[in-house]
């Protein structure tokens, strides 16, 4: 079955929410989990735009919380369609916290959720090719390729470090850290 391409803009998504006083931690600043819901509420309303179909996050990507969102802030989600694979979806996300009262605007966290399209027997499904309208599109559509090979690169590393990682030769390079060696060094 073939599938028109569909542009960015077809699926842009944007999720507007005030920050309430039930959403706060302790110090008074906004909950990262919430914000993680809203991100994941987002790129789903994003993916099953583009997609036309059941969505399912396979991962979440770079989320660094730049500045605390306060109580009172309205905080709105900007998603788009940054990547499409076979049955996979990229979507940026770029969160904004604005204060009504003082009239300012902060950039607090911008994410990249990894999405997957499910067909009525839960099982990945084609999504439509994604339509570059203009160079800002396809730089998102280039970044998205770079993050993955990147993605790779360090898991292949990481899982070949570990694998070789002796303990017991490497307990010197604990000493400099802030933890205690409570066995016998010599297993």
């Amino acid at each position: 079955m073939h599938m028109e391409p569909r542009p960015v803009s077809f699926s842009q998504t944007t999720l507007t929410e005030l920050m309430i006083p039930s959403y706060a931690n302790f110090g008074g600043k906004i909950h990262g989990g919430i914000l993680l819901s809203l991100i994941d509420k987002v790129a789903y309303a994003c993916a099953s735009r583009h997609a036309g179909t059941y969505c399912v996050t396979v991962s979440v990507d770079g989320v660094d919380f730049l500045q605390p969102v306060e109580v009172g802030d309205l905080v709105s989600l900007h998603a788009s369609v940054n990547y499409v694979g076979r049955t996979s979806l990229v979507v940026g996300i770029r969160v904004i916290a604005e204060n009504v009262r003082n009239r300012t605007v902060r950039h607090t966290n911008t994410s990249y959720v990894t999405m997957v399209a499910k067909d009525d027997d839960n099982k990945p499904t084609a999504v439509p090719e994604l339509l570059l309208e203009n160079e800002g599109d396809a730089r998102r559509f280039l970044e998205a390729i770079k993050r993955r090979e990147l993605r790779e690169q360090y898991r292949d590393a990481f899982d070949n470090a570990k694998t070789r990682l002796d303990v017991p030769h490497n307990l010197d390079k604990l000493a400099r850290e802030r933890c205690v060696i409570g066995f016998d060094g010599d297993v």
